[in-house]
């Protein structure tokens, strides 16, 4: 029997990311998440499903600067998650945690 090769693609959550409904339910699980760099690769993939340089044009960031700032190793100013966040028409919601 001849051997398959296997083939594999990188994930990308962008693609499935098509829906203004899928896009805030992904941002709302990394905020849950709580780590910075989950959120800011959230951002990041969001971006990428809208189209990174429309988003990086209304944030008033560049293009590469945008992609810099939100990669998953990144720590980006809190100043710049709030001008992606406000570009993707999105802000942010302080709620009372449970005691």
């Amino acid at each position: 029997m001849p051997s398959r090769k296997l083939s594999t693609t990188r994930y990308d959550a962008a693609a499935y990311l098509l829906s203004e409904a899928d896009q805030q339910a992904y941002l709302d699980a990394a905020f849950e998440d709580g780590d910075p760099r989950v959120i800011a690769a959230a951002l990041g993939d969001i971006a990428k499903a809208r189209g990174m340089t429309q988003i990086a044009r209304a944030a008033g960031l560049g293009r590469e600067s945008l992609y810099k700032a939100l990669a998953p190793d990144s720590n980006p100013e809190f100043a710049t998650i709030l001008k992606v966040m406000q570009a993707l028409g999105f802000r942010l919601h302080a709620v009372q945690l449970a005691k």
